[in-house]
């Protein structure tokens, strides 16, 4: 889908809101809290802003935001989990502005972590930041992907294959989606307009995963870290355009 400027101010709002709840959450992680309180805070911005949650009630997901600490990779629901010192905790969320979405996720430490867990969560904004620059007018879709993995592998580290980035709009998830891999084949044109949230998913070994009995947790197949950052981002005549920045 090719979005048009009306359209776009409305998706540029909803990213605000959901960089607003990165930074209020952010600010909040520390050992002792609750991924059920970092939930509480998102859902104040959510109304205090007149957004919706485009996750709660998603396929039946019971939160605004997901909450995966350590070798939870997505997806995961906020409750009763304590923030423990030396956890990784990842936040992904998401916004509704008048019909358009926003959605992005990050990776916080929780007080002090080991050398690896920074040196994965670094290498993983890193990897975001590399496929992100790969939109631009002209540039193949799946070039994302390739990028992607370059950066992570690089590092001794694995693309999760499973779950990936796509299109956004009016909806959360649209067609087609992006592959955080070289996939094989060069994928769509990239034009102006277009809009995607691009999100790797880095594990410190194994890319295979398993699924938890509540249907949506995300488990790393092998026990081991996993970092995840996202942005929604739209393709300009001036290179990628970051919409859920702070």
């Amino acid at each position: 889908m090719i979005r048009r400027p009306h359209e776009l101010v409305k998706m540029r709002r909803a990213g605000r809101v959901v960089a607003e709840i990165h930074e209020v959450t952010r600010a909040a992680i520390a050992p002792g809290v609750t991924t059920a309180r970092l939930n509480e805070l998102a859902a104040e911005v959510l109304e205090r802003r007149g957004a919706r949650s485009n996750f709660l009630g998603y396929h039946g997901f019971p939160a605004v935001i997901c909450t995966s600490p350590n070798d939870m990779i997505v997806h995961g629901i906020p409750g009763e989990y304590v923030l423990k010192e030396g956890d990784i905790i990842k936040v992904d969320a998401g916004a509704i502005v008048e019909g358009y979405h926003g959605d992005a996720a990050y990776s916080a430490p929780v007080g002090e972590v080991s050398e690896l867990a920074t040196r994965l969560m670094a290498v993983t904004e890193r990897s975001l930041w590399a496929g992100i620059d790969q939109l631009v007018v002209g540039h193949r879709l799946h070039e994302v992907g390739r990028a992607v993995q370059g950066v992570a592998e690089a590092a001794g580290f694995s693309v999760v294959r499973e779950y990936v980035g796509h299109a956004i709009g009016t909806a959360m998830h649209e067609e087609p989606q992006v592959p955080n891999y070289w996939p094989g084949t060069p994928g769509p044109t990239l034009k102006v307009g277009m809009a995607f949230a691009i999100e790797p998913m880095v594990n410190v070994g194994t890319f295979e995963t398993y699924m938890l009995d509540d249907g949506w947790s995300v488990m790393t197949a092998d026990g081991q870290l996993s970092a995840h950052f996202e942005h929604t981002v739209v393709v300009t005549e001036d290179g990628p355009e970051v919409y859920t920045l702070p």
